[in-house]
């Protein structure tokens, strides 16, 4: 099929696909924040809850973490000084204008619209560069597979990050003039504060130049001025940060090791990394085992797609050198999720434009059982990651009835501050000194479920505020 102008049709098409994801990304949207991932998305929505609290304060982000667990350093005023808080403002500013729709809800309805962008430029690229039916099965498999919804409605900055590049690379797309330019970079420079991993799409950008200058680009100076610009406001927020080491969590691990009974275990390019992230990751959880003949198909098919193979390569690029994040944590994988839909829609394009060698009856058979196979498969495992812990939501309400909201609250969960936020308390997500020090530092209580430190709190005779069959709290 060749590629088409954006239609009608087009239009229809695309809302049509959009108003499925958008329902499909609206399940679930009020629980609370406790589901997969919550301790990564819980620190997210703090940073907005102390915005609202206690104002907008961009260059001095905080969160309940007053611990030394993060960065190795005691942040006493529960500085987060990772990526700039652009998403945590948008959505705790739409809190402060509708504080009848909770926060966290918010937090997810940002992340759904941004990714409902991302697939209305998937679509827009493939129809241009491949064909409408490539396009219509890429946006698809981005609006409906269970691992791109589920990690396109959470708090947290990736969904955000990544809309913001593909919109920057759509106004480049059609961009005529250098001066028609601007709107592509001040997009990319947002993103890029938004998550700087996103960096490695700026290969599609480059490629966009290529394309429209050929070699001549190399010889014009917007096109330079075009990255330099994008990247000062990174450049600069990341050399404010050092000011505060306290508020900077450790990151050098992400690339090359994985935390496995609390040690830290090499994996730069060991087998187990391959298996992980090809095997387990994409070909199951992702694309659902059987799909993933399809995305092959896509790479390997002979269609027009330069820019797609550099969103590709981006894509890998971005896997290869954060190889222990990605192995660590499946929210790493969101920015590879554009890649995966376009070339299995790709895929799937080529198998119905190669009539000569196959049957154009048995794919249009065969494509839809394989996708709706490859969808149960994957939903199998996504579907646990809505699922949260009732008893975790008691706790929090019983710690948010025995203190007050000054009290500084020590949660014995091994770094995990989703209790915290739940809470509504800051505090520490670890017994990280003694318990006596912790009194001597400002804490006012502590939850725990260890029948050890339950005896060790004993013995320094603090008092037992409450205590059922699964927690302990003591007063310090």
């Amino acid at each position: 099929m060749k590629p088409n102008n954006f239609l009608k049709v087009d239009l229809i098409i695309l809302v049509i696909v959009l108003v499925i994801g958008l329902g499909l990304r609206l399940y679930k949207i009020s629980t609370p924040l406790a589901d997969f991932h919550s301790w990564r998305q819980v620190d997210t929505a703090a940073v907005a809850r102390n915005f609202v609290n206690d104002g907008f304060d961009l260059m001095r982000p905080r969160y309940d973490d007053l611990s030394n667990v993060q960065s190795g350093k005691d942040n006493p005023e529960g500085l987060r000084m990772v990526e700039f808080p652009l998403y945590n403002s948008i959505f705790a500013g739409l809190h402060k204008m509708y504080p009848s729709i909770p926060l966290e809800v918010w937090g997810r309805l940002v992340s759904i619209f941004f990714s409902l962008t991302t697939i209305a430029v998937i679509y827009y690229l493939l129809l241009k560069e491949v064909s409408r039916l490539a396009a219509i099965f890429a946006a698809l498999i981005y609006a409906v597979f269970p691992f791109f919804v589920f990690f396109s409605r959470v708090v947290l900055p990736e969904p955000t990050a990544l809309g913001f590049t593909f919109i920057s690379i759509f106004f480049l797309y059609i961009s005529t003039s250098p001066l028609t330019y601007v709107p592509a970079m001040v997009f990319f420079a947002a993103s890029l504060l938004i998550k700087p991993t996103v960096i490695f799409f700026a290969l599609p950008l480059a490629y966009i130049f290529f394309k429209n200058h050929k070699w001549s680009v190399i010889k014009k100076p917007y096109f330079y001025t075009f990255f330099i610009l994008s990247v000062i406001p990174l450049f600069l927020w990341r050399n404010y940060i050092k000011i505060f080491p306290e508020g900077v969590p450790g990151s050098e691990w992400l690339i090359t090791s994985v935390n496995t009974t609390g040690a830290l275990q090499k994996i730069f390019f060991r087998p187990a990394f391959f298996r992980w992230i090809f095997f387990e990751r994409i070909n199951n959880l992702i694309l659902g085992g059987l799909s993933t003949t399809f995305f092959f198909l896509g790479i390997f098919a002979r269609q027009k797609k330069g820019l797609m193979l550099s969103i590709l390569v981006a894509s890998l690029s971005f896997l290869f050198v954060f190889q222990g994040g990605n192995v660590q944590h499946e929210y790493y994988q969101t920015l590879i999720l554009p890649a995966l839909a376009i070339f299995t829609g790709i895929g799937i394009d080529y198998l119905f434009s190669n009539k000569k060698t196959i049957s154009t009856g048995l794919v249009i058979v065969s494509v839809p059982v394989i996708l709706a196979l490859s969808w149960f498969f994957s939903y199998y495992t996504v579907r646990n990651y809505y699922n949260y812990s009732s008893d975790l939501i008691q706790t929090a309400k019983i710690i948010n009835s025995l203190t007050g909201p000054e009290d500084l609250v020590v949660t014995d969960t091994t770094g995990d501050t989703t209790l915290l936020y739940l809470s509504g308390r800051r505090g520490a997500p670890a017994v990280y000194r003694d318990p006596k020090t912790l009194k001597e530092l400002g804490y006012s209580v502590i939850m725990t479920n260890s029948r050890d430190m339950v005896e060790q709190l004993e013995q320094d005779d603090f008092m037992l505020l409450f205590e059922n069959e699964k927690l302990s709290i003591f007063k310090l």
